[in-house]
């Protein structure tokens, strides 16, 4: 399912299921009921084998991923196996995947941390930047140390910058609707849905600041409001039709960033469509 877009990235082809144990002759009775189960095994090892990784945050993506949602709950139980993940699957060894998300940024001082993010990367087909914080580093950017309870750790960096992410999913948490149709995008190939998550990838400095100074300030903003109803802390008010945003309610998620139109494009084409 995931072919095409491991093709796009050149990446591994999928992980080879592992070897089915030997089913030995049975009474004539349960001859029947064996090819079924066997079918119903291999139908399994075709789904799409996703982990889950908690770094540095707050947990919030996590919780978005185990709503009940019903859209959800179809994806997550039907459409895909979770093959590892704390809380999720009772497997300390981590195994080959298809797709690991990956919530929070990393810390440097952190070894476990730092091996595990590499571990994966090496095992995983893709990588998602799951949320702010491992995307572009959220609130963890303000850490400098002293906090309970690791007060050793002091830096904080977003995922990027240890290993290639391959999508992203922005959000601060990310919403259960995102994930589910990202998830079944994936499933499906549906490359032009996944476009801004591939491109938002290569992103990791995306916050009010960049709203207004690449957006705002530019004349580039159409006044949508978009970015406005993305900020979780309510640091973007809209003043006569513009965003005006409170940097000290600023947590640097970057949900108002790559929640706006303008900034999915390039500067040239919304110049010359705007006539700027």
């Amino acid at each position: 399912m995931f072919d095409k877009i491991r093709k796009a990235f050149g990446g591994s082809e999928k992980p080879k299921a592992e070897t089915k144990q030997k089913i030995e002759s049975a009474p004539e009775v349960e001859e029947t009921a064996a090819p079924v189960a066997e079918t119903k095994q291999e139908t399994a090892t075709n789904k799409p084998r996703i982990g889950y990784i908690h770094l540095s945050g707050c947990t919030g993506d996590g919780m978005s991923l185990t709503e009940n949602y019903d859209i959800l709950d179809v994806v997550l139980t039907e459409m895909v196996d979770i093959v590892y993940g704390q809380t999720l699957v009772d497997l300390w060894e981590m195994p080959e995947m298809d797709l690991c998300l990956i919530e929070g940024s990393v810390c440097l001082q952190d070894e476990h941390s730092v091996h595990e993010l590499l571990e994966a990367r090496e095992k995983s087909a893709l990588i998602c930047a799951f949320g702010s914080c491992a995307l572009n580093g959220c609130f963890t950017t303000y850490a400098r140390g002293g906090q309970q309870a690791q007060p050793k750790h002091e830096s904080f960096l977003p995922i990027s910058s240890l290993v290639k992410v391959d999508v992203a999913l922005p959000g601060c948490p990310v919403a259960p609707e995102m994930i589910a149709k990202t998830v079944v995008a994936l499933c499906n190939g549906d490359m032009e849905y996944l476009q801004p998550a591939l491109d938002l990838a290569a992103c990791s400095n995306a916050c009010g600041c960049d709203l207004l100074n690449n957006i705002i300030r530019q004349g580039l903003c159409s006044g949508c409001g978009s970015c406005a109803l993305a900020c979780q802390t309510r640091a973007i008010d809209m003043v006569e039709g513009r965003p005006t945003i409170n940097t000290d309610r600023c947590i640097k998620c970057g949900s108002c960033y790559t929640m706006c139109p303008r900034s999915w494009l390039p500067l040239t084409q919304i110049k010359k469509d705007t006539g700027l």
